[in-house]
C-alpha cells in the first residue's frame, strides 16, 4: 500500500482529535482515530461535574458541526454553559458516532516511529510511513500512517504538589489522602471524604478556583469543613483572575469566587509556600512542609491542582523539536511562556509553528501546549483546521491562520512566573488594574466552572 493511501492517524477521541477528524473527512482524507477510553471524550467524562467557561458557541467546530447537521443533530444554545458531561455527551460522543468506524475505543497508543527506522536512522526516512503500535482488549496491534496528529491532551498526567517538579517527599506515599482532581461534591460518597474535613488546596489557576468555591459551598452548610489555599506566589491583582475585565464573563466570575472564599473565611490563604515534603502526624493526617522549613497545620485531605503535561513517552522514536521548558514546539512556546507573558493573548498559529524536525507529525490541542496552562478549544479547533489543510497539499489555507482569543484581563508580564517577590506588587499585572472585591454567590450553577485546559483526547 503506497504512503498515499495509508490514514492519517488521530491519537485521543476528544475536542481537538474528533475535530481534526471530521476536518480530514470533511476534505475526504482517510483517517483512523485511536482512543484510549471505552468512548468519546473519555478525559473530558472524567471531569464530568464541572461546567466550562466556555459557551457551547466557543465549543463546536465549524467542520463538526457541518459533520453533524445531516444527522438531525441539533445545537445546543450558543450562549449556554456546558458541563463536562453535556460536552462529551450533547457534541462529542455524537461527532464521534458520526465519524463511525474510523473511531476506535479502548486503543491506547504505545509507540509511533518510522517503519523500519528508529529515530537515529536519516536513510529514506521521510519516505517510510509511520507506524503506530496500540494494545487493544484483544492484544497488540499497528497501524501505518501517512500522518500523525496527537490529540491525546495530559489529562493522564497531572503535575504533583512538590514545587520542583517532582514529587515531594512523602506525596506518593500518601495517595490515600491525595487527588488531582477537582471533586465532585454533588457525589454523596465524594461530599462524605471533605465533609467536616480540613482540606488544603495547591494551586493558583482555574481549577483551584473551582475547588475552593465548591469547598466554601460545602463549608456554608458543614462548619467542620475548612480550606487551607496553597500558593507559591503571593496574592496581588491578578492572583484571582481579571474579574470583570475578562471577556470571557464566566472565567472572571470564577477567580471572584475563590476570592470571595478567602474573604468569607471559608478558606485560609498560605503564600509564598512551596512544597518539598509531605508527612503524618501520630493520626494519620497530613503535614505539609515547605523549602524553607515552614510547617503547616494538619490536613484531612489534599487537592493537588498545579497543573498538566504531556505524555512524550510513546513518541520517543520520532525526532521532536521541543522547547526544553514548556515541551511545546519550538516556534509555538514563545507565544505562550508564562515567563513572558499570560495575558491569555496567543498569536494566530497553525501548521508551521506546530511542525517538528519528524515531518508530518503534529502535536496539537492541549498537548501542544506542554506545560504552558490556559488553554482554549478555540485555539485547537484552528489548529487542525491548519494542519488538516497543511496535510492535504492546501497550503494558502494551511497558511491562513485566524485566531481571536478572550483577554483574561490580566497578565504576569516579563519574569513574574511563580516569582513570589515579584507578585507583591499592588497592581501585579499588567493589562488591567486589580479586581474590585466583589461579594458574589458560589453555590454549584455558578461556581462549577473550568478552563479547556482539563480537556484532553
Amino acid at each position: 500500500m503506497s504512503e498515499q493511501q495509508l490514514p492519517v492517524v488521530v491519537i485521543g477521541a476528544g475536542p481537538a482529535g474528533l475535530a481534526a477528524a471530521a476536518h480530514l473527512h470533511e476534505r475526504g482524507i482517510g483517517h483512523l482515530v485511536l482512543e484510549s477510553g471505552p468512548a468519546a471524550a473519555s478525559a473530558v467524562r472524567e471531569w464530568s461535574h464541572v461546567r466550562l467557561f466556555s459557551t457551547w458557541g466557543e465549543l463546536v467546530d465549524p467542520a463538526a458541526e457541518e459533520l453533524l447537521e445531516p444527522t438531525g443533530w441539533t445545537k445546543p444554545d450558543a450562549a449556554a454553559y456546558p458541563t463536562g458531561g453535556d460536552w462529551a455527551d450533547e457534541y462529542l460522543q455524537p461527532l464521534a458516532d458520526a465519524l463511525g468506524e474510523q473511531v476506535r475505543y479502548e486503543a491506547t497508543v504505545t509507540g509511533v516511529s518510522r517503519a523500519g527506522r528508529d529515530r537515529i536512522v536519516d536513510a529514506d526516512r521521510e519516505s517510510q510511513p509511520f507506524v503506530v503500535h496500540f494494545t487493544t482488549p484483544a492484544g497488540e496491534e499497528r497501524a501505518f500512517a501517512s500522518a500523525v496528529i496527537d490529540a491525546s491532551g495530559t489529562w493522564t498526567t497531572p503535575s504533583p504538589a512538590g514545587a520542583s517538579g517532582l514529587p515531594a517527599l512523602g506525596e506518593t506515599t500518601a495517595a490515600d489522602r491525595i487527588t488531582y482532581r477537582v471533586p465532585d461534591l454533588k457525589d454523596p460518597a465524594v461530599r462524605a471524604r471533605y465533609a467536616g474535613k480540613r482540606t488544603a488546596v495547591i494551586g493558583s489557576g482555574a481549577s483551584a478556583f473551582t475547588a475552593l468555591a465548591s469547598l466554601a459551598e460545602l463549608a456554608k452548610d458543614d462548619a467542620g469543613a475548612h480550606a487551607v489555599w496553597i500558593l507559591r506566589r503571593g496574592i496581588s491583582g491578578s492572583t484571582f483572575g481579571g474579574g470583570s475585565a475578562d471577556q470571557l464573563p464566566a472565567r472572571g466570575a470564577l477567580g471572584l469566587a475563590a476570592k470571595a472564599a478567602v474573604d468569607n473565611g471559608y478558606a485560609d490563604a498560605v503564600i509564598g509556600f512551596r512544597t518539598e515534603a509531605v508527612e503524618r502526624d501520630a493520626d494519620g493526617r497530613l503535614i505539609l512542609v515547605s523549602e524553607d522549613g515552614r510547617r503547616l497545620d494538619p490536613v484531612d485531605e489534599v487537592i493537588v491542582l498545579t497543573g498538566l503535561r504531556p505524555d512524550l513517552s510513546f513518541l520517543s522514536e520520532l525526532r521532536l523539536g521541543l522547547d526544553e521548558r514548556l515541551q511545546a514546539p519550538v516556534e509555538l512556546a514563545p507565544l505562550i511562556d508564562p515567563n513572558q507573558h499570560s495575558c491569555g493573548t496567543v498569536y494566530p498559529h497553525g501548521h508551521r509553528e506546530l511542525s517538528h524536525p519528524e515531518q508530518d507529525i503534529y502535536l496539537v490541542g492541549m498537548k501542544s501546549y506542554g506545560r504552558a496552562p490556559t488553554f482554549l478549544a478555540m485555539t485547537g479547533y484552528e489548529q487542525v483546521r491548519s494542519v488538516v489543510a497543511a496535510i492535504a497539499g492546501d497550503t494558502e489555507s494551511a497558511d491562513h491562520v485566524e485566531l481571536t482569543l478572550p483577554e483574561t484581563g490580566v497578565c504576569g508580564g516579563a519574569g513574574l512566573f511563580d516569582d513570589p517577590a515579584a507578585e507583591q506588587s499592588e497592581g501585579g499585572g499588567c493589562c488591567a488594574p486589580a479586581p474590585a472585591v466583589v461579594q458574589i454567590s458560589v453555590g454549584a450553577g455558578a461556581a462549577l466552572t473550568v478552563e479547556e485546559s482539563s480537556s484532553g483526547g
